[in-house]
């Protein structure tokens, strides 16, 4: 009866294996140059992007390297107890990935008062209020003009309206912000 060979052994030797397992000389590098294409191929499977799956493949390679523990020769193949770690690893990068931007989207729409520097909650929760009060024809000209830094010129061009529409519509929506604000806040 033939022997049936495993993925590791279609790669290379037990010999590489039990190098790994002891942590001898060389053995990192052998096994790296010899497993990581494949490795990496793995992490872009799940991950879909090259630069991510080569540090998630390096990053998981150095990390079973540095834990001696982590790999016994006798338990199984190098070659696929590497691919699981690297699997699971790139699996929890995509979920932490996912996490991520449902916490982003989760979050409230900044507050265009936060762009000022104001030190007094009061004055700046007052001017927040001031200017979601606006009507949407005057504060998108204002916000463009004082926190998109837009000229005038720009900002009639981006909305397509006349110069002078623009310029009533900022200079109505200060007076509205002037007299919707107290006097130390205005």
């Amino acid at each position: 009866m033939e022997k049936v060979r495993s993925p590791s052994s279609a790669w290379g030797d037990a010999r590489l294996e039990a190098d790994f397992a002891d942590r001898r000389t060389g053995a990192f590098e052998r096994a790296y140059t010899r497993f990581i294409p494949l490795l990496v191929s793995v992490a872009h499977a799940v991950l879909r992007d090259r630069m991510e799956a080569e540090d998630c493949a390096h990053d998981t390679f150095m990390r079973v390297w540095n834990d001696p523990a982590s790999y016994q020769h006798g338990r199984g193949d190098l070659l696929a107890f590497l691919t699981v770690c690297i699997r699971n690893r790139a699996i929890t990068i995509v979920r932490s990935h996912k996490r991520h931007a449902e916490i982003i989207a989760a979050q409230p729409p900044k507050d265009e008062s936060e762009s000022f520097e104001i030190p007094d909650y009061l004055q700046r929760s007052q001017l927040s209020a001031a200017l979601r009060a606006l009507p949407p024809e005057q504060r998108l000209p204002l916000r463009l003009s004082f926190f998109e830094y837009l000229t005038h010129e720009e900002i009639a061009q981006r909305l397509d309206l006349p110069l002078g529409t623009v310029k009533s519509r900022i200079s109505l929506a200060l007076r509205k912000l002037r007299a919707a604000l107290p006097g130390d806040a205005a």
